[in-house]
């Protein structure tokens, strides 16, 4: 029998049983669909994840005050404790180590802003001028922090634009004098609508000289210390460097916890990855589960066409023939399961993105390719038995049951 012959009987086939070939494309398809989906869904998370932390600068490295007992990064590192406070001469001193751009101290805490007989609670930061350079943040008005003695912190404040709206309203708020906590401080900028970075809106924010927070809330103590590396090549140097002049002016004591970005990055790539994978292996068993649902309904089918095949065998096909037809039936409505599913899935994934928009939820090749192969391998390995048991019918007996 010619190939096209052999197509043309295996469609003829599955389109004269419309409800069996329905039940057996909408299995196939829902498994593909699950793998498409579940994948993108992984995948999307593991780039949020990297877009959030690139959102905070380029070449950083970060120091954190206490000691992690890990030999690598963990999700502890971002909540350590601390035997000895960093301070604003902490950061200061890390200028003067190899490789270092620049530096930026935070200092991180709640407080209340009011202008013109509005109040709300805001997020405020307290940092240097080099803060907007590090986060690459944009201003919409106005300018950022002036360039100020680190302990000497002037009555300046950055707005974020929720704030400066909710504040001012269209009006332009630049000169003009807002009351944070019990200071008076004039605001000398207004950061660009929609900034964002480690899942923290910069819309939100209240900006002041580290000296003027710590003076606030009475505090020495230093939340972080962003550092920037002059390049790439220079992390793993500026690294060691910040460790090692940390570490001398704490008396020799080691008691700072330094990470660089890359090792953010590579750590929860590794872990979204896995998930990825395995979400990806969950949706893989229905495809496996929509396989034996193709052999049994073939076996089925092989059992209701038993004069058929009695018949073709009896006009000279060969048992290779009868296999052949019966596989490629059998791979067919798989493929035709696997493309379905395949659209199913990215109109899925193009839903989640609908939704959710800052959620990248495309789905990775590797995962649309492995669905639809293994939907072809399922319809070839499942299609097996089916295939085999009518090619060993007798052909006499066989048309004996018409």
């Amino acid at each position: 029998m010619k190939p096209l012959d052999t197509l043309r009987f295996a469609a003829e086939s599955a389109t004269g049983h419309p409800l069996r070939t329905g039940l057996l494309v909408l299995a196939m398809s829902i498994g593909v669909a699950a793998v498409v989906i579940l994948t993108a869904l992984g995948d999307g998370a593991r780039r949020y994840v990297i877009e959030e932390f690139s959102a905070i600068g380029t070449n950083l490295v970060i120091v954190l005050p206490g000691r992690s007992e890990t030999g690598g990064l963990n999700p502890a590192n971002l909540i350590t404790s601390t035997p000895r406070d960093l301070t604003v001469d902490d950061a200061n001193s890390l200028l003067r180590v190899p490789g270092v751009k620049r530096i930026s101290p935070l200092i991180i805490g709640t407080t209340e802003v009011n202008a013109a007989g509005k109040l709300r609670e805001a997020m405020m930061i307290g940092t240097n001028e080099d803060f907007v350079h590090i986060r690459q943040m944009k201003l919409a008005l106005g300018r950022f922090l002036a360039k100020d003695n680190l302990g000497h912190g002037s009555a300046e404040i950055v707005l974020g634009a929720l704030i400066r709206e909710e504040l001012f309203g269209d009006e332009n708020p630049l000169g003009k004098t807002v009351r944070v906590g019990d200071r008076r401080l004039r605001v000398v900028g207004v950061l660009s609508q929609g900034g964002r970075g480690m899942g923290m809106t910069t819309d939100e924010l209240l900006i002041i000289p580290v000296a003027t927070a710590q003076a606030m809330l009475d505090s020495n103590t230093l939340f972080r210390i962003l550092v920037e590396a002059r390049s790439r090549e220079q992390i793993e140097e500026v690294k060691s460097g910040v460790l090692k002049q940390i570490t001398q002016r704490h008396d020799g004591e080691e008691d700072v916890t330094v990470i660089t970005q890359d090792a953010v990055l590579e750590t929860f790539d590794k872990i979204l990855n896995v998930l990825t994978l395995g979400v990806a292996g969950i949706a893989a068993i229905s495809l496996a589960v929509a396989g034996i649902l193709v052999m049994n309904v073939m076996l089925v089918s092989v059992t209701q066409r038993t004069a058929e095949i009695g018949l073709l065998k009896a006009l000279g096909a060969t048992a290779g023939t009868v296999r052949q037809l019966f596989m490629v039936e059998a791979v067919m409505l798989s493929v035709t399961g696997g493309v379905i599913g395949t659209m199913l899935g990215y109109s899925g994934a193009a839903v989640l993105r609908q939704i959710y928009p800052a959620f990248p939820a495309y789905p990775p090749m590797w995962a649309v390719l492995a669905g639809l192969g293994t939907a072809i391998v399922s319809g070839l390995v499942f299609g097996v038995m089916p295939a085999r048991r009518a090619a060993e019918l007798d052909p006499i007996t066989a048309l004996s049951k018409r």
